[in-house]
């Protein structure tokens, strides 16, 4: 992407009866937001007008058919279709998720075209999203099996001083433990280690890794999996330079702030990381997708039924998952680049591509060795 061009930003509508389309409409009534993005919302102008004179928000648009039409300077809505949605605010509906479907799935395919940069989602009712088309537990799951190509998706929760990480994510309790192995634990790790270097530029991250049971199961007391599991897994990903500490008990990590002497945090659990996590960021949380090559955030929030249509909804989170895709390209932009054009392996570095040798400066008796012998072997 050239540097002049402002970062096109897709955003889906979310749930027709939620506060999705409450969040971008005040988010953009902000004429400083058109400095930094060229904001393409996927969905209904019907909608988008519905909900815009419902709630009196004076943020213009422009209705497009095509990404390709999309204009900057101002908020750009693309017709995902046309018919009619009955809109009954604060209501889950299977027509409000059949709409939030459409504007998800016309989003996946332009992304498959290379027509935008990065995505932001307005949330969904995951119960009346689903379909034969969307069989999914949420957003994370579905748009790894579009855009992932094999790679693995991790949720992060984040803001500017903490970011939390799962091992799982859309799981019954039940099901947590037999999904906890040492496997998972390292595959998420070894994730949240490239995405803390790659997409937020942090050259040596550390990584805190929670506990499964209370008090890290008091030494087999309350549980094994911390002995048996979570242990030797961190024991491995050490062996792999991945900084990774613990096992350590939730309830204290998170009540002594020990979290500020961390870059990421792993927990075991949705529940585990998100409920001290939305207690601690507030309305400043950011939902990112890291592992994928397509960048993708959203608010930390749900539909939140109880206040759509009441213009109580604060956009505060909506921005900031705005702002997190934004720095995530950038940042991605600024690593990728020293890796597009390398320099040729000198000849002694040709047995090893690891980093650490890619990246070593050869020492000059090093260069000359073969020289230095000809005379010998001649």
């Amino acid at each position: 992407m050239e540097q002049d061009k402002k970062i096109r930003v897709a955003i889906t509508q979310g749930d027709t009866n939620g506060v999705g389309c409450e969040v971008i409409l005040k988010t953009f009534a902000d004429p400083a937001m058109f400095e930094i993005c060229t904001p393409i919302v996927y969905g209904s102008p019907k909608v988008i007008a519905y909900h815009k004179k419902a709630l009196n928000i004076d943020t213009n648009y422009s209705i497009i058919n095509r990404v390709e039409e999309a204009r900057d300077g101002r908020l750009n809505v693309l017709t995902c279709f046309d018919e009619e949605v009955k809109i009954e605010l604060g209501q889950p509906s299977e027509e409000a998720g059949k709409a939030a479907f459409k504007a998800l799935d016309r989003a996946m395919a332009d992304y498959q075209a290379g027509l935008y940069d990065v995505l932001v989602t307005a949330p969904i009712n995951k119960a009346t999203i689903q379909s034969p088309n969307f069989h999914f537990p949420g957003h994370t799951e579905y748009i790894e099996s579009k855009t992932g190509n094999g790679d693995k998706a991790l949720m992060i929760l984040m803001n500017e001083n903490l970011r939390v990480a799962l091992v799982t994510t859309h799981l019954p309790i039940k099901d947590i433990s037999k999904a906890i192995t040492k496997e998972a634990i390292i595959e998420k790790a070894v994730i949240f280690q490239k995405s803390l270097k790659r997409d937020f530029r942090i050259s040596s991250p550390r990584i805190a890794v929670l506990s499964l049971n209370p008090h890290a199961g008091d030494n087999g007391l309350l549980g094994t999996e911390e002995k048996e599991v979570i242990v030797p897994a961190i024991e491995e990903l050490e062996k792999q330079g991945v900084q990774a500490f613990g096992p350590y008990a939730a309830d204290g990590f998170f009540g002594s702030n020990t979290y500020d002497y961390f870059d990421g945090v792993l927990a075991m659990y949705h529940d585990q990381g998100l409920a001290p996590f939305k207690t601690i960021a507030l309305d400043s949380g950011v939902n990112y997708t890291a592992g994928l090559p397509i960048i993708r955030t959203s608010p930390d929030h749900g539909t939140a039924y109880d206040i759509a249509g009441q213009g109580k909804a604060d956009e505060n989170s909506f921005r900031q998952a705005i702002y997190t895709a934004i720095d995530v390209f950038r940042n991605r932009q600024n690593y990728d680049e020293p890796l597009q054009n390398p320099l040729p392996k000198l000849f002694h570095e040709k047995r090893d591509d690891s980093e650490k040798v890619r990246f070593a400066i050869p020492k000059a008796k090093d260069l000359f060795k073969k020289e230095e012998k000809m005379p010998e072997e001649e």
